[in-house]
């Protein structure tokens, strides 16, 4: 008899190697079908949003450090889910004004999507971000302080991400996305 996925693994317990932010790591035990007992280390994220705000033929970008590439991306403003209670679209709002200075009237929730499912929890949750209007920017970050905004022409997103200047996978899924809802 061959067993699936679908006879069940069973979590049996899971305790905490290591709490920073925004991620806890921890241990997980977990028995697979036949009953053997497997370990792995899981890191468990609060969620995030992300938000593509296009107006005319731009859209908004931001170019900040990443330490944990140890260089700056080019990605859509975003954050992690880090205030306790916040809706997700409340979430959106203070990301875009934090990072962009800009606030959006319509909101729209695109896609959810799993960051990484070999190790990590995490959820994103894009929005697509309509009527744009300046608002202040409350930067609360180190690296947020230090961010610059860049307006990139939509018919140049496709080949930055094609190049690999744009890597960030919240950025391609979200933009992509967004020009196929939008029909671009």
């Amino acid at each position: 008899m061959t067993l699936t996925v679908s006879d069940g693994f069973r979590k049996v317990s899971e305790r905490l190697l290591c709490e920073g932010y925004p991620a806890r790591l921890m241990e997980s035990e977990f028995l697979d079908p036949t009953g053997e007992r497997i370990i792995r280390q899981v890191v468990r994220h609060p969620g995030a949003v992300a938000v593509v705000a296009i107006e005319g033929e731009k859209v908004v970008l931001v170019r900040q450090f990443r330490p944990a590439l140890g260089e700056e991306t080019l990605e859509v403003p975003a954050g992690t889910l880090d205030v306790p209670g916040e809706l997700l679209v409340d979430a959106a709002h203070r990301e875009l004004m934090e990072e962009t200075g800009l606030d959006a009237q319509q909101l729209e929730e695109l896609v959810v999507f799993h960051n990484a499912v070999g190790y990590c929890d995490g959820v994103t949750t894009v929005f697509l971000a309509g009527e744009l209007k300046e608002a202040k920017m409350t930067a609360t970050s180190v690296e947020e302080q230090y961010l610059e905004v860049e307006w990139v022409e939509l018919d140049k997103v496709s080949a930055l991400i094609a190049n690999g200047l744009i890597t960030d996978a919240k950025t391609v899924i979200g933009v992509l996305t967004a020009f196929r809802r939008l029909g671009l």
